[in-house]
């Protein structure tokens, strides 16, 4: 796959709300809600112009209590130090990867949105809007971790155009859902951080290449006993040969 540049300037982004809640803009309670260090920020959308777009369900960023600062554009991640003040941070210098990705537009108006001078936070609950001097807006939602039972698990790797996800269901001991084209349903046994699985049954529809080339890649994965690993809301299955299948929680 091409690389292609994601060109980023230094952006004044999150703040930090962290301190006594007691400063105020415009009358209302910033550091109201949630301390913002250490939580997980998932983008619920941007709105430029008065047009809104929808966040990937990737998009989101955390930060930490030295100002440290790491998310997910979309598809790119980043990172970034907060130099912080009050309502407003701005951040030093922001490095991100450089994969071509087909949400590269919603990156850029993300990315310019925030680097478009300084952010306006509000926080309400477990919600952040954060506003530009423009009256554009980012708004984040507070991301708990995902458990990896009752979640409906979207598998981003090996690519399968948002169709393919599993859902665990630890009572019954199943997994079931799509593995690209067909649907699956097997025995699941979960324990100690590996997971034991019967076989896999599926339907038995024909679609196109890429999405059959995603489901025999993913079955391949589920093939015998997987150990797995849970990153906040990213699901990691790793075979014993090796092969890997990663997915997002579904919000």
């Amino acid at each position: 796959m091409d690389k292609q540049r994601l060109t980023l300037a230094a952006l004044t982004l999150l703040p930090l709300l962290a301190a006594c809640g007691t400063e105020k803009a415009g009358g209302d309670a910033v550091g109201a809600g949630p301390d913002v260090t250490g939580v997980r920020w998932a983008v619920t959308d941007i709105t430029v112009d008065n047009r809104t777009h929808k966040a990937p369900g990737t998009a989101h960023l955390r930060i930490s209590a030295d100002g440290r600062t790491e998310g997910n554009l979309g598809c790119n991640g980043f990172s970034s130090d907060a130099d912080l003040d009050g309502d407003r941070v701005t951040f030093r210098e922001l490095g991100a990867t450089e994969m071509a990705c087909e949400n590269l537009r919603f990156e850029e108006t993300f990315a310019k949105t925030l680097t478009d001078g300084t952010l306006t936070a509000r926080a309400q609950g477990d919600h952040l809007t954060l506003t530009t001097a423009d009256g554009d807006r980012v708004r984040l939602t507070e991301q708990k971790p995902a458990a990896l039972a009752g979640t409906r698990w979207t598998i981003t790797d090996p690519a399968s155009q948002g169709r393919a996800h599993l859902v665990f269901d630890t009572s019954a001991g199943t997994v079931s859902g799509n593995a690209g084209c067909n649907r699956i349903n097997a025995e699941a046994t979960v324990r100690d951080g590996r997971i034991t699985l019967g076989s896999v049954a599926t339907t038995r529809m024909v679609c196109e290449g890429s999405l059959m080339h995603t489901e025999r890649a993913l079955l391949r994965v589920l093939d015998g006993t997987v150990d797995y690993r849970i990153d906040h809301r990213t699901l990691t299955l790793t075979s014993e040969n090796g092969d890997i299948a990663t997915a997002v929680a579904e919000r």
